[in-house]
This record gives C-alpha cells, structure tokens and sequence, in this order.
C-alpha cells in the first residue's frame, strides 16, 4: 500500500449501516400498530447490543479504537441476529398471536439490517476492503498545438488506384 493510498474496510462500513438500520426498525412498527420496543421484553436489548456490536466493528476497522472487535465475533453476532430476526417473522411473539396483527414495515427493514450485518461480516471475515486513492490533482500537461493552433491527421497511407 502506497503512502497517498487508503483502504476502507468495505465490510464494517456495510455491517455498521446493517446495525443502524436494525435500531431504526425497532422504532417502527413490527406487527400492526406495535413497534418493536413495545412487543419484546428483553429481546429488543438483545437486538440493539448486536447492532451496537456492528457499529463498533467499524470503529475498529477505520482504527478509530485500539482493540478492534473480531471479525469472527461480529460474524457470530450478525448470524445470532438474523436468526432472532427471522424467527420472530415465522413465529410471532405471545403478545401478537392472539390479536391477528399482521407485519408492518419494521420487521421488513429488520431482516434488511440483519442481513446487511451478516454481509458486513462476511466481507470483514474475508478481509475485503476498497483502496482509494488521494493523491491530489495535478494539472494536465498542455499537449502539442494547444496554444490556440488547430493540429491536422495526415493519413500516410498511399492512395489506391
């Protein structure tokens, strides 16, 4: 890696917005006028720890922290994710059974941030990053005849009879 070049860790980035998505849904309604703070009792801190797990993993892969959290401890935690995620939309929780509440938009953008978690971490876990480069701008060299004179092509080939 060069001196004017960067690599931002791809895989954190993604993780982390996966992580922010997946609070914001909690705020949302899950089921028909329910959000997810109100139907869970304990599962929607377990929900936001692991999302706060995935934020973190990119502050350590920008450097932003010394002891960066495992590539393979965010991944355990994106899949413990998805699964909780998943099994709330095949099996509804005790509040909702009974009421006949259908999903809202939540869930939907849950299992969204869940699974932008599980790819974050997957690309952490693989050590894929994307390279930029910032070398500042220099300006073109002029070319020949670009002070203002017309330059001319003059094919070389001979003509045919």
């Amino acid at each position: 890696m060069s001196a004017t070049e960067r690599r931002l860790p791809l895989g954190p980035l993604i993780g982390a917005i996966g992580g922010v998505l997946l609070i914001v849904s909690l705020f949302l309604d899950w089921y028909d006028g329910v959000t997810g703070f109100t139907v869970f009792e304990a599962l929607d801190l377990v929900l936001v720890a692991l999302a706060l797990l995935s934020i973190v993993s990119l502050a350590g892969g920008l450097g932003l922290i010394r002891s960066p959290v495992s590539s393979v401890g965010t991944l355990i935690g994106a899949l413990v994710t998805i699964v909780i995620v998943l099994s709330q939309l095949v099996n509804d929780p005790p509040a909702i059974v009974a009421s006949g509440r259908g999903h809202a938009v939540g869930i939907w953008l849950a299992l969204g941030g869940a699974a932008l978690m599980v790819v974050g971490a997957l690309l952490a876990w693989a050590h894929i990053s994307l390279a930029v480069d910032v070398r500042p701008r220099t300006p073109a060299a002029p070319r020949e005849g670009s002070e203002g004179q017309a330059t001319t092509v003059r094919d070389t080939a001979p003509e045919r009879p």
